[in-house]
């Protein structure tokens, strides 16, 4: 027991640390380079090393004694100057997802998503409520079997507690009984759109990348199963692994709406509304080839994206080139939709601001 409890004010320690550094860690990039599967290393300043205490000069102890000038090693060659400060210890450290997840939620105060559509899909889930006197051996609940062992050797006035040997039998076995359950399926997909013309540069592609790592670090808290889809454009649109979507550059005019029909045909020929949560998210430094191409962008958000999808969130990364024009066509065509979500992102300083404007309503 004192190895968990030590375990358990250790990882208290450290989900302490990482609250306190959060904004570093959201702005800063090199812990998402560092995920594993489920888990992500992080590096936690400030936690102190157990160190050896000496007592008084005056108390005994091995290898203490009057010793004579010359007795000891001679004086060794050092380089530089003495310092007066202690060095900072860091120490590198596993995280769950769901840990981060849960310090985000906490941290930005995020209300649960309530998955929509829950009563159209439901899988069979196996709950283990209880405990049973008959069962498999490989379902032997120990904790249990020794309990009822205890309760009879008392009953019996068996139990010797000079001498507490306790040996069950056949009818003191408990095992863990389960009975099967339907729970919703629910199943999300996240499709990250991105302008990738030139006035998109590498500052703006990796304020996108920590916000989207968050994002999804908080959906997939939230969904079992949660997929992602990724599309660029400059004047056209094409889907493209996540790698090319944060590494592409292209020097291209800009049409938003290309992306938004891509979009669009993967919603209806893999994604349906009717089975998935969707949530498109559309990253731009607000430039677009026309007006007359931004009202088919808003004709396509009023028309097949608001009344389908969970949430679409814009969101405009600052950039010198912009004109930043296009949220504020969005901020004129939807000023109080419950589920278009427009987001401006000056700087990395802004990310969590802007995580907070994309999940806050719990949609």
């Amino acid at each position: 027991m004192g190895i968990l409890e030590d375990h358990r004010r250790f990882k208290d320690i450290v989900r302490g640390r990482i609250k306190h550094n959060f904004k570093k860690y959201v702005t800063n990039g090199e812990m998402i380079g560092k995920q594993e599967n489920d888990l992500v290393k992080i590096p936690v300043p400030s936690i102190d090393l157990p160190k050896f205490k000496y007592g008084p000069k005056q108390q005994g102890g091995v290898g203490q004694g009057q010793g004579q000038p010359g007795d000891g090693t001679g004086e060794g060659e050092g380089q530089g100057e003495a310092g007066n400060s202690p060095g900072q210890h860091m120490l590198e450290t596993e995280v769950s997802l769901e840990e981060l997840a849960d310090i985000l939620g906490e941290k930005l105060e995020l209300p649960r998503i309530e998955p929509k559509g829950l009563s159209q899909a439901a899988t069979e889930a196996i709950k283990y409520s209880g405990r049973a006197p008959v069962g498999p051996e490989g379902l032997r609940h120990f904790k249990s079997s020794y309990k009822e062992a205890l309760k009879r050797s008392i009953a019996s006035g068996t139990y010797n507690p000079d001498d507490p040997v306790i040996i069950p039998i056949r009818r003191d076995m408990r095992y863990k009984s389960f009975k099967k359950t339907m729970q919703p399926r629910t199943k999300a997909v996240v499709i990250y759109m991105m302008d990738v013309s030139g006035s998109m540069g590498d500052e703006q592609k990796e304020i996108v990348r920590l916000e989207s790592f968050w994002i999804n670090t908080w959906l997939k808290r939230n969904y079992k199963g949660l997929e992602t889809r990724f599309i660029i454009h400059d004047a056209a649109a094409k889907e493209v692994d996540e790698n090319t979507f944060f590494s592409t550059s292209e020097s291209g005019g800009t049409l938003i709406s290309s992306a938004y029909k891509l979009c669009k045909k993967l919603i209806e020929t893999e994604f349906s509304p009717a089975e998935w949560n969707v949530y498109p998210f559309h990253f731009s430094d607000g430039d677009n080839w026309s007006g007359e191409d931004t009202r088919l962008c808003v004709k396509m958000l009023t028309d097949f994206f608001l009344p389908q999808v969970n949430m679409f969130g814009y969101g405009q990364v600052e950039s010198k080139y912009g004109s930043g024009q296009f949220a504020k066509d969005l901020e004129k065509a939807f000023p109080e939709s419950d589920n278009m979500i427009i987001s401006k992102i000056e700087n990395r300083d802004k990310i969590i601001a802007s995580i907070k404007d994309f999940l806050g309503k719990g949609k």
